[in-house]
């Protein structure tokens, strides 16, 4: 079994060793990436990189929050070694097990009391002064003013058919696991994590007739930055990827690569919005 964590986090090692332990215990072998292996002094098995790793066990324990989880997925993008989120801290949508459950947890995964799910990656090509960018996102790829808090216009075609300029802060195209991350804090709609689609969320737009889109999954949206002046800023999982002027162009799609996550029996999606949202409703 192999283990990734946040090694920034106070409580990762805490928890990645108590993790090495209960592997141990059931008579199974420990792996780690290079990184990893620091948390644990050398008593694992250890290969260079996530990649590396899951291409060597058959389940990644990932120690952290959803932004660990989210870098493990893009690394790890196209393997079919599943992800098990260990949550540390914070939110941790991604992450279904508590670092407290963890002794109960690694036991329904010895006795198999689980199921695995497929979740889509977004895909992202840019153009900025003559270089081309490509990045993979699990959650989201966003459009959105750089450090100047001004509005920017984007001009928006799905499948070659023009939709409209969009003025405001910016863009967010998610996947369906995204749309409890960005796009539900700009507006946008909670998808289930299976549905096949996309999702188009304007941030603060400059007009009340902007609305989210929901699209099918095979669309090919392109998002033409029409502002010089600020220069819009493209990321991908809210890490920055490059800077977009005047006449830059964005080019996303569904990745053909998928990531697979385990979940625990008796979990579900539903369960995770009462839970780490607060879903509960009212009556008037």
């Amino acid at each position: 079994m192999g283990l990734v964590g946040n090694v920034g986090k106070p409580d990762c090692a805490r928890v990645v060793a108590a993790a090495a332990r209960l592997i141990r215990q059931a008579g199974r072998r420990v792996a780690t990436d290079a990184a990893t292996e620091r948390l644990l002094h050398g008593t694992a098995e250890v290969y260079p990189d996530s990649a590396a790793l899951a291409r060597n066990v058959d389940l990644l324990l990932v120690c952290g929050g959803d932004g660990t989880m989210l870098r493990t997925a893009r690394e790890i993008a196209g393997l079919a070694t599943p992800m098990l989120g260990i949550n540390i801290g914070g939110l941790g949508f991604l992450t279904a097990v508590s670092s407290r459950q963890l002794p109960d947890a690694l036991q329904r995964v010895w006795s198999g009391r689980f199921t695995f799910e497929r979740r889509t990656l977004l895909e992202a090509e840019a153009s900025h002064a003559g270089r081309r960018f490509r990045c993979r996102a699990l959650n989201d790829v966003v459009i959105s003013h750089g450090s100047e808090s001004r509005l920017i216009d984007l001009d928006v075609t799905i499948n070659g058919d023009p939709v409209t300029c969009y003025r405001g802060d910016g863009l967010v195209i998610s996947s369906p696991t995204g749309s409890t991350a960005y796009s539900l804090a700009a507006g946008g709609a909670i998808v289930l994590p299976t549905a096949e689609v996309l999702a188009l969320t304007p941030i603060c737009p400059h007009t009340l007739s902007n609305r989210p889109l929901i699209l099918n999954h095979s669309a090919r949206i392109e998002v033409k930055v029409l502002t010089q002046r600020p220069p819009a800023v493209l990321s991908a999982d809210g890490e920055p990827v490059t800077e977009l002027v005047a006449g830059d162009r964005v080019r996303i799609r569904r990745s053909r690569h998928t990531v697979r996550l385990m979940h625990l029996t008796g979990s579900s999606f539903f369960e995770a919005l009462r839970s780490k949202l607060h879903w509960r409703g009212t009556t008037l």
